[in-house]
């Protein structure tokens, strides 16, 4: 308490005061840019983040770095905004070529639709932005305290609900983009590209100085396609197309979703977003805007660790975050409707688009881009895409669709793949199918393990595994992360595999695809080589406890709802499932 008994403000983070320092984003970005310095410091590393730019190093070499007494080798991963994830043919074979001259020759798709460049220098980041602009792309708010990507079903149908879903995501990007002048004088010598963000301005008529409390994740869905994984954004619509199915008449509005936490910490959790309401479609920017406004205003700036918007909702309770809701909107926030059980789809193989084309879902291994000497999957996509000239579509499970081919652009985009060794979805096993990673070591800052490098191997074993108990033609959903923040979303699959440290991870089981729950902690700090082993006990009880087709998720959480088996995400972990169900059945 002050001398006046007023409560004091409380003390805000570091972040906090870079960002209100930042001139609007600018720091000293420009002057390090043209500078010998090897890398940026604290603050501009911050400031770099809102550019969609991290500074990273290879987490390989530090080790020996340290012992030679060599500073670290810095280097850069720029990500590109793609709302929806929609690319003309011109804009992928732009990144491409940006990938070989300015990055390590790969390109990633993320778990939020976009593409990532790695390993870029120092010396190539100005170039390299500049040439991703020049290809009528953007990276402003890729990354930082603003809205990131805006996620949308990726599936390029004509017409219908899955183009205004799109839309829709897009015209979100739009209005929740930073309009600072900074971007552009930093980047691109002042030039204004039309990439679809807005004309910049000279302040910031939304965010402030201040911008957000952390970073906002908004999802678009289907009833008929929950690609995006609606129940874990911050912000989640399901949009209700009309009776034809034709366009979006309305939106079932979840918030406070989001899977960051932090190992052993009970006062960090992942959840599951919640209804708030029912918007028609004509305001639904309005209200995820309204839900921004509310986020900005009252989120925690002090601590990090808590400054997510799940946070604000779990403090306040639902009610009173409606009301605040709805006193800052001028159009009816109606109950949630009902919207019947959500559907997952990956899109692989060949689908028809109802306009006479056709589309192709290409399966890409852990979301890289990349030639190795087995299977040359950038050679492949870049004479494809060269070749037939489609659409390019990027999906939240880290593949990408072809879209707008001819009758035999099927056929010839499978005789192409297959000269280039890259995996057809018919050769591919259920598991290996809606695997994600997210990239780890050696660039993640965060991580803690690998997951991109290791996640072959492990779904390897566990391909064993389910064939051993006779589960090998089963849908299931393995995501694996090098660290608890959640990026590749594992809190929510049949199988969640998250870094604990190098070669060591926790097990979660429970959750599913489309299925809006969490999963449960299965076992905890378990070596890479067991992870199967652990596993084990359950798939056999699965195998002989399932009725009909019940997936492995929907599984456990009937054979174990309620039980002291299941722990839930709060932080009590004392009592792992695994050894929990080994005991019991001992």
């Amino acid at each position: 308490m002050s001398r006046n008994n007023v409560p004091r403000a409380p003390k805000l983070s570091e972040v906090e005061r870079a960002k209100t320092a930042s001139r609007g984003l600018r720091g000293r970005v420009a002057e390090t840019l043209a500078s010998d310095a090897p890398a940026f410091e604290h603050d501009d590393v911050q400031v770099l983040k809102f550019h969609g730019i991290y500074q990273q190093d290879d987490r390989d070499a530090r080790r020996i770095r340290r012992l030679t007494g060599a500073d670290k080798e810095h280097w850069f991963m720029v990500r590109c905004k793609i709302p929806g994830g929609e690319l003309t043919a011109d804009q992928y074979l732009a990144l491409d070529r940006i990938a070989g001259r300015h990055g390590n020759a790969s390109l990633r798709i993320t778990t939020r639709q976009g593409l990532q460049l790695h390993c870029v220098l120092k010396d190539e980041l100005k170039p390299a932005v500049a040439s991703i602009n020049r290809a009528l792309v953007s990276t402003l708010a890729a990354c930082g305290d603003v809205e990131r990507n805006v996620m949308a079903p990726p599936a390029p149908y004509a017409g219908g609900a899955w183009a205004e879903a799109r839309r829709l995501a897009a015209e979100i990007a739009a209005e929740l983009c930073p309009r600072t002048r900074a971007y552009h004088q930093i980047w691109l010598d002042g030039e204004r590209v039309e990439t679809g963000d807005p004309p910049p301005a000279d302040d910031e008529p939304f965010y402030g100085d201040g911008y957000l409390p952390r970073k906002l994740k908004t999802a678009v869905a289907l009833p008929e396609d929950d690609s995006v994984d609606v129940h874990a954004q911050d912000i989640g619509l399901i949009a209700i197309p009309d009776g034809d199915g034709g366009a979006i008449h309305g939106v079932v509005l979840l918030a406070g979703g989001g899977l960051g936490m932090t190992h052993k910490k009970a006062d960090t959790f992942a959840r599951i977003g919640t209804s708030v309401g029912w918007v028609e479609r004509r305001h639904a920017v309005a209200a995820v805007r309204a839900v921004a406004e509310v986020f900005r205003d009252h989120g925690n700036r002090s601590d990090r660790r808590h400054a997510r918007l799940k946070y604000l909702i779990e403090e306040w309770g639902l009610d009173r975050f409606r009301r605040e809701l709805a006193s800052r909107i001028d159009f009816p926030l109606a109950p949630p409707v009902e919207t019947g059980p959500l559907r997952h789809r990956d899109h692989l193989g060949l689908h028809d688009q109802g306009d006479g084309r056709w589309f192709y879902g290409v399966f890409v291994a852990e979301g890289r881009i990349a030639d190795t000497p087995c299977r040359r999957t950038r050679t492949a996509l870049r004479r494809i895409v060269q070749t037939l000239r489609p659409r390019v579509l990027l999906t939240p499970d880290q593949n990408l669709l072809l879209a707008d081919l001819d009758a035999g652009g099927g056929e010839a985009v499978e005789q192409i793949l297959a000269a280039y060794g890259v995996p057809l979805p018919s050769e591919l096993s259920r598991v290996r199918r809606h695997g994600v990673a997210c990239p780890a070591l050696p660039t993640c800052g965060l991580a803690l393990a690998d997951a991109e490098r290791a996640m072959d191997d492990v779904v390897a074993a566990l391909e064993v595994e389910l064939a051993r108990h006779g589960l090998d033609a089963e849908e299931i959903a393995v995501r694996m992360t090098g660290c608890p923040n959640g990026c590749a979303r594992p809190y929510t699959a049949d199988i969640g595999i998250v870094g604990r440290s190098p070669g060591v991870y926790d097990l979660y089981v429970g959750g599913g695809l489309a299925r809006g729950r969490l999963a449960d902690l299965w076992d905890e700090q378990v070596p890479i080589d067991r992870i199967a082993e652990s596993l084990s006990p359950l798939l056999a009880e699965w195998a002989g406890g399932r009725r009909g087709g019940e997936g492995l998720g929907d599984y456990f959480q009937r054979a174990h709802r309620g039980g002291s088996i299941r722990t839930l995400l709060t932080g009590d972990k004392s009592v792992p499932a695994a050894r929990e169900l080994a005991t019991t059945v001992a």
